[in-house]
């Protein structure tokens, strides 16, 4: 089932998310990783806010582990995000005009 991922990244800036970003080996509008359906990101008054769309949780958790975790704390970034897990009713997916 997929599962909406929001987490919360307080005291953390645009330009540390860049360079999480980056050494993922990920680019702006360019492909997710394997078993993610959709991200975005914003600032927030107090940090960032991520929000993702994966397969599922095993495959979020992983990515998690792996590479969120290690990277946000290369990169400075102050302390684990809040996470909050949602299951996903439905998505949808570009069309063919996008």
């Amino acid at each position: 089932m997929a599962v909406a991922v929001i987490m919360e990244f307080a005291g953390a800036t645009l330009e540390q998310y860049d360079q999480v970003i980056g050494k993922m080996g990920l680019t702006p509008g360019g492909p997710a990783p394997a078993g993610a359906l959709g991200h975005w990101v914003a600032a927030t008054d107090d940090g960032i806010l991520v929000t993702d769309l994966w397969q599922t949780r095993e495959l979020y958790d992983a990515f998690a582990k792996d590479q969120i975790g290690p990277y946000t704390a290369e990169v400075g970034i102050p302390a684990p995000p809040t996470v909050k897990y949602l299951d996903v009713h439905n998505y949808f997916t570009p069309g063919a005009g996008a």
